[in-house]
Order: structure tokens, then C-alpha cells, then sequence
């Protein structure tokens, strides 16, 4: 059976039910919610992916995540998500969206943040290695080769929100 996706137009608003592979096949936007992952002290969780990957294979990536279903919020995606990849629930926090360009298709991008407490079980068709780096050391790393270019935009509009700190009240 197809997976099945929202698709949106360029304000985010729902115009219809497709299948994904038509919405990636068409360039039609749907979304995308994805967690970045923190352990107690602070380090990001950076992942591979399996080299039989069909988008990406073998591709390291400091976010997990995949496609919302229809009728799910981001939040709720990005908590499913990283239930069936890594094992963990906990109910991730949003911190951006952006019209992500995307290598293989345009796409709304949900970016939320977790603290994992315990430990973790990841899916080995999704993930093939893991570790926990530090914010230093993901800063190199994603200026690798090897980086998921989807992960490296997202990597760079979360640092310019960091930088910029919360926007001001009034």
C-alpha cells in the first residue's frame, strides 16, 4: 500500500491526500517532521544510514524523522517517529518550519528537539551507526562529504535562529 501524505501549498495549508512517492515525483509539498536529539550533557545524536537506503544511503544525518501521516500534526509525527527509530518516547519540542528545498523534492520541514533520558534501541533499517557528538564536533561534521544535504540546510537554519535569539516581545 502507498504512504499517504498531506500535500500543502507554500503557506503549509492542506490541499490534499496523495501518495508520497507522487508528491516527491511531482515536486508537490507535503511535510516532514524530524527530532534532534540530545543526550543529559548536552551532545547531539548523529546517525548513518544503511548503505541499502534507497534515498541517502550510507548518508549521516543529525536529525530523525520522516513524512507526516495524514491528519498528524508535526509534533505528533516527529514523536512517532522517533518511537519506531530509535526506541524512545518522549514528546519532542518544535522549534522551527521552513520550506526545506530538498534534494529530492521540496518539502515543509518540522524540526523539533528531545533529551533522551535512557537509552536507546535504534531500527537497523534506519540506522546503522550511531554516537553522540558534541556541538563542536557536528559543526565539522556536517560540512562533510557525507552529510545528508536536506540535514545541512536544516543544520544551518537552526543555527541562524540560535544566533539571532527569540525575537522580540511586543
Amino acid at each position: 500500500m502507498a504512504e499517504m501524505v498531506e500535500r500543502v501549498d507554500e503557506d503549509d495549508q492542506v490541499v490534499g491526500l496523495v501518495s508520497r512517492s507522487e508528491a516527491i515525483r511531482r515536486r508537490w509539498l507535503h511535510r516532514v517532521a524530524t527530532v534532534v536529539c540530545r543526550d543529559t550533557r548536552g551532545r547531539v545524536l548523529v546517525h548513518r544510514g544503511p548503505d541499502d537506503r534507497a534515498r541517502f544511503p550510507g548518508g549521516l544525518n543529525w536529525m530523525l524523522g520522516g513524512a507526516a501521516e495524514p491528519g498528524e500534526t508535526y509534533e505528533e509525527a516527529a514523536a512517532r517517529e522517533l518511537a519506531e527509530e530509535l526506541g524512545v518516547r518522549v514528546r519532542p519540542a518544535l522549534v522551527l518550519t521552513f520550506r526545506c528545498a530538498g534534494v529530492i523534492s521540496p518539502y515543509w520541514l518540522g524540526l523539533h528537539e528531545a533529551v533522551v533520558t535512557g537509552s536507546v534501541t535504534p531500527d537497523p533499517r534506519e540506522i546503522a551507526w550511531y554516537d553522540w557528538l558534541t556541538e563542536p564536533r557536528l559543526a565539522e561534521l556536517v560540512r562533510d562529504e557525507r552529510f545528508v544535504p536536506d540535514a545541512r540546510e536544516a543544520y544551518d537554519r537552526w543555527t541562524d535562529l540560535r544566533r539571532s535569539g527569540p525575537a522580540p516581545a511586543g
